[in-house]
């Protein structure tokens, strides 16, 4: 919800026409509540997957010794996610200025509420380094334990398939649908995260990109939240 509302508000009254309806503490506000709230789902999700591979993966379990204390555990690595992305990312609410400068065509590359100046080389460099690394460890523990889960439930649909045979019940088994959802999931969280990492990348490489980019940057970005 916070995803949807610090990105999706600005964005649709900008696309109505409302120019310069952010001051500069809103600017900052609603760039950083979206990082943080962006990074906190991604980081939060991936733990979500980890925790039910620990539960459902005996070998795993096993190994880290978490199957009693996994709550405890959620609730810690849930606190510290927090305090990871809120501190991770202070350089944006500093960096955003506030309401855009249609004279200025490098303070208005990306969103037309809001503006900031075209960032230097080497700090573009450090900020997209720490981004990417976040992003594309969620994006590996994501699909390693979905795909860890699925592995488990195959086998486990193997083992009593000859239980199946003998039962007259055409249903789909709970293991298929468990992993029909598991696929549907992991798809969707590694297409859209990246694929709007893309869009944001081609973006920032554009002196003026287009408006319609724009939006479909946007709408992506907020695709698997919604």
């Amino acid at each position: 919800n916070l995803v949807l509302c610090s990105k999706g508000v600005p964005q649709t009254l900008a696309a109505l026409g409302l120019e310069a309806f952010l001051d500069s503490a809103g600017c900052k506000l609603v760039f950083y509540l979206h990082r943080v709230a962006r990074g906190v789902s991604l980081s939060t999700t991936c733990l979500l997957s980890g925790f039910q591979a620990i539960k459902l993966c005996p070998s795993i379990s096993r190994w880290m010794e978490l199957q009693i204390r996994s709550a405890k555990c959620i609730v810690f690595c849930c606190f510290l996610c927090w305090v990871l992305h809120l501190v991770l990312n202070i350089p944006i609410a500093s960096y955003v200025t506030g309401p855009s400068n249609s004279n200025n065509i490098n303070m208005d590359k990306m969103y037309r509420y809001c503006s900031s100046p075209t960032p230097g080389r080497l700090l573009f460099s450090v900020t997209a380094v720490i981004f990417l690394f976040t992003d594309g460890m969620c994006l590996a523990l994501m699909v390693w334990t979905s795909g860890s889960m699925v592995l488990v439930l195959h086998r486990h649909k193997q083992r009593v398939q000859h239980i199946r045979n003998s039962s007259l019940s055409p249903r789909t088994s709970h293991e298929t649908r468990a992993t029909h959802t598991i696929l549907i999931l992991v798809s969707m969280f590694v297409s859209f995260h990246a694929l709007a990492a893309v869009l944001s990348y081609w973006i920032t490489q554009l002196q003026n990109p287009s408006q319609w980019l724009t939006s479909i940057t946007v709408l992506v970005s907020s695709g698997f939240q919604t």
